[in-house]
């Protein structure tokens, strides 16, 4: 198996090479009045079509990990590759899906959808066939022209998510998406989002305060520790999916992983949600 930590990552046997790979990252914030180490020599390499889940303490670096490896933030120490190519910036081969609901509330869903692909200056006939595509794997088929502000939180989860996959990203880089949601709407899409990732197969980065969401979704669930950010663990989930909420084993593994959090720094990790 392949283990990383905040010093590196050794294996076992042969893998196919990873599609993200952050090797060495560190990042410091600094102002005239302080100077923050936000991220300590953090390595980690994700593989094709894997589903990664991060969770942490609050400003242990999670979200700055994420914008790195999304060419957001450009200004660290270490490398950041996708493909093999560093990383200088944004671009559609990573999409974003923030926890706010990046959508435009003058445009309904079907034009928020298409919005990417008509940057792209692709022909109308075949923006509609994605559109129409992407608006039924995630259930908004029949709300394709509601503007935003008719539309359910979850609603608008579904809709960020599908603008995000129109452009046919390689990886998906989700900031803590169901955060803002109720207990049930989150339950809800933490199964969508499982029924679409096995349609699709994209390389998912998913950053959450969450553990049990951790466990429902991931491949494997980073762990790590109170700032400065270095990873403290990380977990296999052998589980098959469908994963459901209340499943003995999600909650089994789910105390393995609060276990490790609360190891980590057990002054400054708060209580996480299980």
């Amino acid at each position: 198996m392949v283990v990383a930590t905040s010093a590196g990552v050794g294996s076992v046997e042969e893998r196919e090479q990873p599609l993200l790979a952050l090797r060495g990252i560190t990042k410091r914030y600094e102002t005239r009045r302080q100077d923050t180490l936000a991220l300590d020599n953090v390595t980690l390499e994700v593989r094709p079509r894997e589903f990664i889940c991060i969770v942490g303490p609050s400003g242990c670096g999670k979200s700055t990990l994420l914008n790195i490896a999304a060419g957001i933030d450009t200004d660290f120490q270490g490398s950041a590759l996708f493909e093999g190519t560093p990383i200088r910036g944004t671009a559609r081969e990573r999409a974003v899906v923030f926890q706010e609901p990046a959508l435009f509330p003058w445009l309904n869903v079907r034009d928020n959808v298409e919005f990417g692909l008509k940057l792209r200056g692709m022909p109308k006939a075949e923006r509609r066939e994605i559109v129409d595509r992407q608006l039924a794997l995630v259930d908004l088929t029949r709300f394709d022209r509601a503007y935003i502000h008719e539309l359910s939180g979850g609603m608008k989860q579904r809709a960020q998510l599908a603008r995000a996959l129109a452009v046919e990203p390689h990886a998906l880089l989700m900031d803590e998406p169901f955060a803002a949601l109720d207990a049930q709407t989150r339950d809800d899409l933490q199964l969508e989002l499982q029924n679409v990732w096995a349609r699709i197969g994209t390389t998912v980065l998913f950053v959450t305060h969450n553990v049990r969401e951790a466990v429902i979704l991931g491949d494997r669930v980073v762990v790590m520790s109170a700032s400065p950010g270095r990873i403290k663990a990380i977990i296999d989930v052998p589980l098959s999916r469908p994963r459901m909420p209340d499943d003995h084993a999600v909650a089994d593994l789910a105390a393995r992983v609060r276990a490790e959090l609360q190891n980590a720094d057990e002054e400054a990790a708060p209580r996480f949600a299980i």
